[in-house]
C-alpha cells in the first residue's frame, strides 16, 4: 500500500478523521441546550429536540411531548439565528468530513496529496473548524 503522506501526516489523517466525526455527531445530537420546562428536562439542538412544548386544543393547555425529533420544516427553527447556524455548521461539518475523507484516501494512493494539496486542505480544515466551534470556542 503506497501512501502519499509522511508519518506526520497519516497522524494528521486520523486526527482529523476523529475530529470530523466528533463535529458531525455533535452537529446532530440534539443536546446543545439542556434545561427544564413545565417540570420536564428539555434539549435543543441546531434542527432536533427533546421534549418540547405543544398546545392541545382538545384540553386548552400546553402539554409537553416526551420524544425527540426534528423541526418540521426549515422554517419551523425558532429563530433567525438557528437557521444560519444549522447551514454553517452543516456546512463546516461537510468541509471537514472532505478534507479528513481525502486524507485518509492520501494513506492508501500514492502521489493523491502534494505539498500544495495538504497546505489547501489545512486552510479548508480550519475554515471548517471555524464554522463548527468558532463560537463555542470563543473565536
Amino acid at each position: 500500500m503506497a501512501s502519499s503522506l509522511t508519518c506526520a501526516g497519516v497522524v494528521w489523517a486520523f486526527l482529523s478523521f476523529l475530529c470530523a466525526a466528533a463535529s458531525c455527531v455533535g452537529f446532530f445530537m440534539p443536546y446543545w441546550l439542556l434545561g427544564s420546562q413545565l417540570e420536564k428536562s428539555v434539549s435543543f439542538g441546531t434542527f432536533r429536540r427533546c421534549s418540547y412544548p405543544v398546545r392541545d386544543e382538545s384540553r386548552q393547555m400546553t402539554v409537553m411531548v416526551e420524544q425527540c425529533g426534528r423541526y418540521a420544516s426549515f422554517q419551523a427553527i425558532p429563530s433567525a439565528e438557528w437557521r444560519i447556524c444549522t447551514v454553517v455548521t452543516g456546512l463546516g461539518c461537510g468541509l471537514l468530513l472532505l478534507v479528513a475523507l481525502t486524507a485518509l484516501m492520501g494513506c492508501c494512493v500514492s502521489e493523491l496529496i502534494s505539498r500544495t494539496v495538504g497546505r489547501v486542505a489545512g486552510g479548508i480544515q480550519f475554515l471548517g473548524g471555524k464554522c463548527t466551534c468558532g463560537e463555542r470556542m470563543g473565536m
